[in-house]
């Protein structure tokens, strides 16, 4: 009998143990969450350990503890980092999957964990292994989904994945053939994270603001909606005076949707010292936005993001900019410097090194003419940059390149400034004369002409004018353009079909 009530005594303890291994957001969780995303790592560390001894059962701990891990290897880009902090993945599933199987944490927080090492995995090229985290972190998002299909967690990460797959590049498709089981759609994944964003503007939700950028990437990105994506990012709850990452995916947005003085603002006001985890790339968009006004003082920020920074990305590119702010300033010494910098130094992984990495081989000197309206096209001072062009003709052009890109931006311009006749003319003229050429021009004005008709209405047209622009193959930026009219003809086919 003694033996009996000993085990029934083991087993009740063990039992309730178990149990209290649970997953809350507590007051402590939360501020410790708040801290990570304002990358304010040391005093987050601090709310950690003080979670892990004073409520040793909450295992949400774990899940903030990833947070840290995946943002200092997407900043970093240190790779003896990531092998050093990817060991703790697998102890943090192990310690998640001892907790409350009956929450619908148990199984979202390893596909999130999993979502986050596929994503830095990006970053050192371990294509493979990223889709395979990519699909376990599916399959337990769509479980859970069955098993919760109200917990808007999961709905927040299976929506952006929805919305990704059907757009990944051709080059990758054999990836998800056969090392996923993915499927889904823009509409599908825009559908389910707008509904996560009403809920969150309507009930208390801890990852609002992870929400909401998102979203307004998938509205940029995929969706080709540039002021409903500033929208939804301007009016969350992202604070960059208070957050560098709200001051990233602000200024990241606005440089992108045509706001070069927002992003200028954005930058400049970030709040900084010793309690904020570095973040070089934050002087490189502030030198890139500069240089989009041709500000003379743009070169001080790339030459302190190429100082401070220890990772393999936007080297080159960096270099690249240095050199066409000399070029602009007429120290043509300066210029060849810094394109030899950009032949001997950093990585061509990301499209814009490579890309920065085949103009310095060319030997082309940019006309000064063609580069500053490209600048100020890019940081949305449209007038200023048709201005420029206006100035010029095509006689004043010498290389069928130098003639494509003056056709072109000023299709381009047209298009900003709604001139939409000039801008279909001229997208025509460079797709006619430069359509099996090796520059990008024609393949883009395809695309655009394509986004010009979508926004008509004239879905027919679109369609015809994104296929096209997948016909055209350039030897730069094939696949980014590709995928944008691989969206593009996603979009339109929803009223054609």
């Amino acid at each position: 009998m003694k033996i009996n009530i000993c085990f029934i005594l083991v087993f009740l303890f063990s039992v309730t143990c178990f149990a209290s291994k649970r997953f809350e957001w507590t007051p402590a969780a939360k501020k410790a969450y708040s801290l990570v995303l304002s990358l304010r790592f040391d005093e987050a560390y601090s709310e950690i350990a003080y979670l892990k001894i004073n409520d040793p059962e909450n295992l949400i701990v774990y899940h903030i503890e990833n947070y840290i891990d995946f943002f200092r290897v997407y900043i970093n880009e240190n790779e003896t980092e990531f092998e050093r902090l990817e060991k703790n993945k697998n102890r943090r599933l192990e310690i998640i999957e001892s907790g409350d199987k009956n929450s619908p944490f148990y199984l979202y927080l390893q596909a999130d964990i999993r979502l986050h090492w596929a994503l830095a995995r990006l970053k050192f090229e371990e294509y493979s292994t990223a889709f395979f985290e990519v699909n376990k972190a599916f399959k337990l998002l769509k479980e859970n989904t069955e098993k919760f299909p109200d917990f808007m967690p999961n709905k927040k990460d299976i929506g952006i994945l929805h919305a990704m797959v059907g757009t990944i590049p051709d080059n990758y498709n054999w990836a998800v053939r056969l090392l996923t089981q993915m499927e889904g759609t823009i509409s599908q994944g825009k559908k389910e994270l707008q509904e996560v964003v009403n809920y969150s503007r309507e009930n208390e939700f801890i990852y609002e603001e992870e929400t909401y950028v998102l979203y307004g990437y998938l509205l940029l990105h995929l969706g080709n909606d540039k002021s409903e994506a500033w929208r939804t990012i301007n009016t969350g709850k992202l604070n960059p005076r208070k957050s560098l990452m709200a001051c990233f995916v602000m200024a990241n947005v606005a440089m992108r949707t045509d706001r070069g003085e927002e992003a200028i603002q954005i930058l400049q006001n970030r709040p900084k010292g010793s309690a904020y985890f570095p973040f070089p790339y934050l002087d490189y968009m502030l030198g890139i936005a500069k240089l989009q006004r041709l500000d003379s003082d743009a070169s001080q920020h790339l030459h302190k993001y190429l100082s401070d920074f220890s990772g393999k990305n936007f080297i080159k590119d960096a270099y690249q900019k240095l050199a066409w702010h000399s070029l602009i300033k007429e120290k043509k010494s300066d210029y060849d410097f810094y394109v030899s910098q950009c032949l001997s130094k950093g990585y061509t992984i990301v499209g814009n090194d490579k890309s920065a990495q085949n103009e310095a081989k060319s030997g082309e000197v940019p006309n000064i003419a063609l580069l500053k309206a490209r600048l100020l096209f890019d940081g949305g001072y449209f007038e200023r940059a048709y201005s420029i062009l206006a100035e010029n003709s095509t006689a004043d052009f010498k290389s069928k390149k130098e003639k494509l890109e003056y056709s072109y931006r000023l299709g381009r311009t047209a298009h900003k400034l709604k001139r939409h006749f000039d801008a279909l003319r001229n997208y025509q003229k460079t797709i006619d004369e430069g359509r099996h050429e090796k520059w990008y021009f024609a393949c883009r004005a395809a695309l655009e002409k394509g986004h010009i008709y979508e926004a008509e209405g004239n879905y027919e047209a679109a369609k015809n004018a994104f296929q096209l622009c997948t016909d055209i193959k350039p030897d730069e930026h094939k696949t980014g353009l590709h995928h944008q009219a691989k969206t593009g003809l996603e979009r339109v086919n929803v009223f054609l079909d």
